[in-house]
């Protein structure tokens, strides 16, 4: 295997936070990252990206791979999240909007569904300014805020709704 198929190219803004990361484009993560881009709805465990990469011919150690997709959670290249209920991380291709960590959400804990919550960005980022503005006071310096609601959406609580789109 050599690369991701050619219709799936890397955005050039993951490839700029990538290499402003300092993360090299190896052959593991430019099948890792082609999985997301391939599919930007998708959301993947560890378990199910490391599947879908040896599916694809890729031998990579599993531990390997954990520290592959935090890099690369990281550098805002993917979007982590941590499901409660089953403890794992589950992984998504960020977006420009999420590249910030200001974008506040709502999760759904049934569905996995994820809505964001625009309406609430302008109070968010006043927020985030007052607590990095703490954590420097403290010397800590603070990278991103993830503010994320979790609950049950309205599909899932009662499915004759129509829930919104995410």
């Amino acid at each position: 295997m050599s690369s991701p198929p050619s219709g799936n190219r890397l955005p050039d803004d993951i490839l700029a936070r990538i290499s402003a990361a300092g993360l090299r484009r190896t052959l593991a993560t430019r099948v890792v990252l082609g999985l997301f881009v391939a599919d930007p709805g998708v959301v993947l465990t560890h378990a199910q990206v490391l599947a879908l990469v040896q599916a694809r011919g890729l031998d990579v150690n599993r531990v390997t791979l954990y520290r592959l997709l935090d890099r690369l959670a990281a550098c805002g290249a993917l979007q982590r999240e941590t499901d409660e209920a089953t403890r794992t991380w589950r992984f998504r291709l960020a977006s420009a909007a999420d590249a910030d960590g200001q974008a506040p959400r709502f999760e759904c804990d049934s569905c996995h569904q994820r809505f964001r919550l625009d309406g609430a960005s302008a109070s968010t980022r006043e927020l985030a300014d007052s607590l990095f503005s703490r954590l420097a006071a403290l010397g800590h310096q603070g990278v991103r805020l993830e503010l994320a609601v979790h609950g049950t959406c309205a599909g899932c609580a009662d499915p004759a709704v129509d829930a919104p789109a995410p």
